[in-house]
């Protein structure tokens, strides 16, 4: 399995988990949107999430929580271009992630220093995605969602949820030509799924692992955790470490996330057992 990821210009080594810090930059996320509304307030963020050990930092220009208003191309571009440039500048060591679906709009981040795409689409929404990102050899984040951020909630259905994300991811994957392997796979927490969907996306996380890619998990203050303990997202720290370290325990390379300190510190502590490997954890934890 693929351990080090060329990303325009800079390696990111998975062979132990990391952190992706979330900059949204959008005025309606549901969580923190509008908590960042100048260039100096998302650089300010960028930075802390750095020195709480972020490796990448994932900037979002779109809201996709359920029901979200559409944002069009050149407002998307508009938001992404001066942060973009702004991070690049003050910490050029940095590898930053651009949260789209639009494969202009990677086109021309990528031009611009992105050194990752992450496509909560999967390549569904834009048929010409797969092909600028192969052309670009950057890491592509393959996420699968059923239906748009529009419907995604609205009775999302499954013959069997891991079975079908695994066809589709498969599917996506063979649309790669000549060998294309810089794929990490996120299976989509909270798009298009039921609570029940969520938990049992997360008790077989370690299945999509058989495919030979690298999983990321966005379990971030979701509602599948305020849904089960009664909390708003604001209050969903603790709820999300403890989804978190289970993902890192099912095999999760990247935790993506609001609050980097905490992640990171979960990645720690997990890493601490001694004599156990990630495959281990997973072995224990489904006993067969």
């Amino acid at each position: 399995m693929q351990t080090a990821f060329s990303c325009a210009g800079k390696i990111l080594d998975l062979s132990h988990p990391v952190v992706m810090g979330i900059l949204n930059i959008t005025p309606d996320s549901f969580y923190d949107g509008g908590y960042y509304p100048s260039i100096p307030d998302q650089l300010s963020q960028a930075e802390k999430m750095l020195n709480e050990g972020a490796s990448i930092i994932d900037i979002g220009a779109i809201s996709t929580r359920p029901g979200a208003g559409f944002v069009d191309e050149e407002e998307e571009i508009s938001r992404l271009l001066p942060i973009l440039t702004a991070i690049k500048n003050h910490f050029p060591d940095t590898i930053v992630s651009v949260d789209t679906f639009r494969s202009s709009v990677a086109k021309i981040v990528i031009e611009n220093g992105a050194g990752m795409i992450n496509d909560i689409c999967g390549g569904r929404y834009d048929l010409n995605m797969i092909g600028t990102i192969q052309s670009a050899k950057i890491p592509y984040i393959m996420m699968h969602m059923q239906g748009d951020p529009g419907n995604m909630q609205v009775s999302p259905h499954y013959q069997n949820i891991v079975e079908d994300i695994t066809s589709f991811f498969r599917e996506q994957i063979g649309k790669f030509q000549n060998g294309f392997s810089q794929i990490i796979l996120d299976p989509g927490f909270g798009f298009g799924k039921t609570v029940e969907h969520n938990f049992q996306l997360l008790h077989e996380f370690q299945t999509f692992k058989t495919m030979g890619f690298r999983l990321m998990a966005g379990l971030s203050r979701k509602s599948m955790i305020n849904r089960v303990i009664y909390t708003k997202p604001s209050e969903a720290l603790n709820g999300t470490t403890v989804l978190n370290t289970i993902a890192l325990m099912k095999g999760a390379d990247i935790l993506r996330v609001h609050d980097v300190r905490e992640a990171v510190q979960a990645i720690t502590l997990v890493s601490s057992i001694p004599s156990l490997k990630a495959e281990d954890l997973v072995t224990d934890l489904n006993p067969k």
